[in-house]
């Protein structure tokens, strides 16, 4: 039978009550930072990096929700309500829902009635 030899490594890094690590929000930050300029997908860069993917896709998520304007590639929209008077002669309104069904119409209050009837 062959000797099995161990080592222990202490990384000083602190852990929760189950022994997950503990990483600081500064350090997440940093590893969300560098995944979006490594080019890597998801699963590589939490491999890579030694974090549970699905914790890794949980932090990258709640990042990017919290600073969108700092996300690459994904530019921030206004919407702003837009009424028009009673002159204007609306040439047709045209709806598409998610499932393809298309809601044509002239009055945007039906339409509008009928996009929400569909939609429930």
């Amino acid at each position: 039978m062959e000797a099995i030899t161990t080592e222990v490594l202490d990384e000083k890094s602190k852990r929760d009550a189950r022994g997950r690590k503990i990483i600081e929000g500064a350090r997440r930050d940093e590893l969300l930072a560098s995944y979006e300029q490594s080019g890597l997908t998801q699963k590589a860069f939490s491999s890579r990096e030694g974090i549970n993917y699905h914790t890794f896709v949980a932090w990258l998520s709640q990042w990017r929700r919290s600073a969108p304007a700092a996300t690459p590639g994904v530019a921030a929209f206004r919407f702003e309500e837009v009424r028009l008077g009673e002159s204007v002669d609306l040439p047709g309104l045209e709806v598409t829902l998610p499932e393809g069904t298309v809601v044509r119409g002239q009055d945007a209050a039906k339409v509008a009635a009928l996009v929400n009837a569909l939609r429930r």
